[in-house]
């Protein structure tokens, strides 16, 4: 053979192999934060300050994604999570979510805690590109794909929740009196916007009082008495845990004993309500989306008995009865199915794009007949939640699924 000839076989199988690598390197794509061997995801907790009750929503998460790694990672990729102290400081927010974009390049930033922080990143994040993905927050803005495509939540919207106390006040006590205590940011008047909603044109003469409170004060006890003097016979308690527990007890000192609506992200039985005295906060009405815990209910469930099975081996520290622990395991199991979705494609559009294409997926700690369903213009994952009464040491769910979506 000549040595044209076989220059000419080496070109061509040359030219094969190379064109067969480029097809290979091609089904790979990377953003920052994505390699062969890992994923880096972002996040920002409220670890001390006043919300600091929530920091166990990124412990679990933390612990979930170890227990992941640990049995192979996804799809080859362990998580390598990178959780910041913000404080539930807006500016302090800011701060870590730069630190966590420029320096630590991260793909993505996952569940960061609080409407008032994750505002003062929205715009941050959208014009980098960064997804900031399922945020931990029920402020009704998150689902605005139009404005804000690189921004969705994960929970149902806090104006859903209190449009579903509105009606079933209205139906069960149209002539009431209603007090509203709210933390006197966007969470709080997110809420509130609800409720007034809910009740349309009976808001005005309904609503007596609409008193808020700052995060920055030790207690919120003098709020309460002033509530109490209105004579409204339904409280509305817009508040995160700490103001909750400190609510619950001083209506029970001051004698003060309306229809107590509690928001739900502050019906954790660990961090609020054993906290403030079961005995004191009987007959709290509060609404859910997820299983809680400390129910005997669902003992022999399948999906919690994986969620107990994970806690005792994976986060023993944890505290089961505190919802924010059924937070963390379900949020992450849902960042879980995303990145699995994504396969070799891992770029920030093909998360956020992966991210809008969940069709009915369940997390097993969702209640009975909750899914999860995103698409281009819907960035509200979950718009399902059940009323619930607190009877002894536990919730009592009562009535139907109510789907309550509200777009932002």
């Amino acid at each position: 053979m000549s040595v044209i000839k076989k220059l000419a076989i080496l070109s061509t199988a040359f030219g094969l192999f190379a064109a067969t690598a480029g097809t290979a390197s091609a089904q790979k794509k990377y953003d920052p934060g994505a390699s062969d061997t890992e994923i880096k995801v972002g996040n920002i907790m409220p670890y001390s300050g006043p919300a600091s009750a929530y920091g166990v929503i990124g412990r679990t998460e933390a612990a979930y994604f170890k227990k992941i790694n640990d049995a192979g990672g996804i799809n080859g990729r362990k998580i390598n999570f990178v959780s910041y102290d913000d404080a539930y400081s807006p500016p302090k927010a800011v701060e870590q979510a730069r630190k966590l974009v420029e320096s630590d390049e991260v793909l993505l930033i996952f569940n960061s805690l609080g409407t008032p922080s994750n505002t003062a990143i929205q715009k941050y994040m959208n014009s980098k590109k960064v997804p900031q993905l399922f945020v931990a927050t029920g402020a009704t803005k998150w689902n605005d794909p139009q404005n804000f495509p690189w921004t969705m939540g994960w929970q149902p919207s806090y104006q859903s929740e209190t449009q579903i106390y509105a009606k079933y006040i209205l139906k069960n006590h149209p002539d009431a009196k209603i007090a509203v205590l709210f933390q006197n940011d966007d969470y709080g008047k997110d809420y509130l916007k609800g409720l007034r909603d809910g009740l349309g044109s009976k808001a005005a003469s309904m609503i007596v009082m609409e008193e808020s409170y700052e995060t920055s004060e030790p207690s919120i006890d003098s709020h309460l008495v002033k509530l109490k003097a209105t004579g409204a016979d339904i409280f509305i308690n817009i508040t995160t845990p700490k103001f909750a527990a400190q609510a619950i007890k001083k209506n029970a000192e001051i004698g003060w004993k309306p229809l107590h609506f509690l928001n739900n992200v502050s019906a954790s039985v660990g961090s609020v309500l054993k906290p403030a005295g079961f005995e004191n906060a009987q007959d709290i009405i509060s609404a859910a989306y997820l299983k809680d815990a400390s129910d005997k209910q669902w003992d022999n469930d399948p999906g919690m008995k994986e969620f107990y099975a994970f806690m005792a081996k994976d986060f023993p520290e944890g505290d089961k009865l505190d919802g924010g622990t059924v937070v963390g395991y379900g949020v992450a199991q849902t960042l879980v199915q995303v990145l699995k979705q994504c396969g070799d494609n891992l770029t920030r559009e093909n998360v956020m794009k992966q991210a809008a294409s969940l069709k009915d997926f369940r997390t097993e700690v969702l209640l009975p007949g909750i899914k999860i369903n995103t698409g281009p213009n819907d960035f509200a994952p979950i718009s399902s939640l059940q009323l619930m009464k607190f009877k002894g040491d536990k919730w009592e769910l009562f009535g139907d699924v109510i789907s309550a979506d509200v777009g932002g």
